[in-house]
């Protein structure tokens, strides 16, 4: 029998999202800048296991902020083996596209609570068409492939128009992704869902 008290409404999905964001980031927090490291390391171990990473010359990946599942280690290891890195970059006017990544030295935060971007030339939207997979940021993932982003919707709006047959991977911790039989995220019609999702230990397809 449920608890709920008679009368009371489960919170909008927007509402829910809200809250469980503001929780993942508080717990974010307490990882320390070392741990953090060891955990990109992990992350990206198991993403270079990915079958389509063996053979693919173009991967869009994210540049992670500080409290976000690293992906530097992983960046730079796709550079190192030839393959074209596709990084999200904002250009003028607020305008939303990519870059391709050209070496750590070359990306910084160009702004206060902007993710790392690469200098080079500005690429548009439809850029992310090159990729054969797709790493993208998550603050949580359910076993439906639901992503939580950050609020802004812009990945979303980026993954519409994407191949079906790109595999869309999510990184999150381990205690962000809630498997089968947990409760689910919120989802709301423009969500676009995921295929797998990495965590520090190891990987789990959502197509199956």
């Amino acid at each position: 029998m449920s608890s709920r008290h008679p009368g009371t409404r489960s919170p909008a999905p927007e509402d829910a999202k809200a809250q469980l964001r503001t929780s993942i980031r508080k717990a974010r927090l307490h990882r320390s800048e070392r741990r953090r490291e060891e955990l990109a390391l992990e992350l990206r171990d198991h993403v270079l296991e990915l079958p389509e990473i063996a053979t693919a010359t173009c991967v869009s990946v994210y540049a992670s902020r500080a409290h976000e599942p690293g992906t530097l280690p992983l960046i730079e290891a796709l550079f190192e083996r030839g393959v074209q890195v596709l990084i999200p970059r904002l250009g003028d006017g607020l305008r939303r596209g990519w870059t391709m990544y050209q070496g750590a030295d070359d990306l910084i935060e160009r702004a206060p609570g902007r993710p790392p971007e690469p200098s080079g030339e500005f690429l548009p939207p439809e850029a992310i068409e090159q990729a054969q997979i797709v790493i993208v940021p998550a603050l949580a993932v359910d076993s439906h492939g639901t992503r939580l982003g950050q609020g802004g919707g812009w990945y979303d709006r980026a993954l519409e128009g994407l191949d079906p047959r790109v595999p869309i991977v999510a990184l999150t911790y381990a205690a962000e992704f809630r498997g089968a039989g947990e409760l689910p995220l919120p989802r709301e019609s423009h969500d676009v869902g995921v295929h797998r999702v990495v965590t520090p230990q190891g990987l789990t397809d959502l197509t199956e």
